[in-house]
C-alpha cells in the first residue's frame, strides 16, 4: 500500500495521521510548516459575533479573545467550531463549504462580525447587511522537506494538501530537491487548493467535501491504484 503524507501543520498534522491510521491506511506526519501567532489589536466598536476560517483563530488569538467570549462564532467548519468550544466560545454556525458559504447564509441579518485570520487568508464577499473587520493573528511559516520525507516520496506517496500555500511550498520544496513530480499522487481539500499545486503531478484530485474524512476516503482510494508509466 503506497504511503499517505501529511504536511500539514500542528497539532493538525497529527489527528490527520492517527485518523488515517484509524482508516488502515500507512500514514506519517511530516510537517512543512508551523504557525507563528502576531501580537494584533483589537478594532474599535462593537461586534455581533466571531468569523473563524481556522482552529488557530482560538489556539493562536492570545489574551485578547478573553475580551471576546461573550460573543457566538461562526466556524468554517467542526475543527473550528470544536477549538471554539474548548476556548469558552459559543458556536452559532458550522460551516461546510467555506467561509464565504458560512458568510452567505447570513444574508438578511445586519450583523458586524470580527474575523480573526491568518496572514494568508481568502478574500470574503459579505451579502448585504452584514460587514467585517479583519485582524491577522497568525502566520504560517514554511519548513524544508526532510531527508525522511524526501526518501518517501521518491518511492511513491500520496500527499494531502489542506491548503492552497501548503500546496504551492510543497511543490516547491520537490523541484528544488529534484524530485519526481510523477511519482506523487495529491489528494487536496478543494479545487482551489489542487490547482495551486501546479501540473506533472501523478495525479491531482480533490475531495468531494472540505473535511479530514472525505479527504481521507479519497487518500484510500488513491494509495491503492498502481502507478503508470
Amino acid at each position: 500500500m503506497t504511503p499517505v503524507v501529511a504536511i500539514r501543520p500542528e497539532p493538525g498534522c497529527s489527528a490527520t495521521v492517527q485518523a488515517a491510521r484509524a482508516m488502515g491506511l500507512r500514514a506519517q506526519a511530516h510537517p512543512l510548516s508551523e504557525i507563528v501567532p502576531l501580537g494584533w489589536h483589537m478594532p474599535a466598536g462593537a461586534f455581533d459575533g466571531i468569523l473563524a476560517g481556522s482552529a488557530n483563530a482560538f489556539r493562536q488569538g492570545g489574551p485578547l479573545l478573553g475580551e471576546l467570549t461573550g460573543q457566538p462564532v461562526y466556524a468554517v467548519g467542526a475543527s473550528t467550531a470544536e477549538a471554539a468550544g474548548k476556548s469558552g466560545f459559543r458556536v452559532a454556525v458550522t460551516g461546510k463549504g467555506g467561509l464565504q458559504t458560512v458568510l452567505d447564509e447570513l444574508a438578511g441579518q445586519r450583523l458586524r462580525l470580527l474575523r480573526i485570520a491568518g496572514e494568508d487568508h481568502v478574500p470574503l464577499d459579505p451579502p448585504a447587511g452584514v460587514t467585517m473587520a479583519t485582524v491577522i493573528a497568525y502566520r504560517v511559516a514554511a519548513l524544508p522537506v526532510s531527508p525522511d520525507l524526501a526518501f518517501s516520496l521518491e518511492r511513491g506517496a500520496v500527499v494531502l494538501l489542506h491548503s492552497a500555500s501548503a500546496a504551492e511550498h510543497f511543490a516547491a520544496e520537490v523541484d528544488r530537491l529534484g524530485l519526481a513530480r510523477c511519482a506523487i499522487r495529491l489528494a487536496a481539500l478543494g479545487e482551489r487548493i489542487a490547482a495551486a499545486a501546479g501540473p506533472g503531478w501523478a495525479s491531482v484530485s480533490a475531495a468531494d467535501e472540505p473535511n479530514d474524512p472525505a479527504l481521507l476516503a479519497l487518500a484510500r482510494e488513491l494509495c491503492h491504484e498502481p502507478l503508470r508509466g
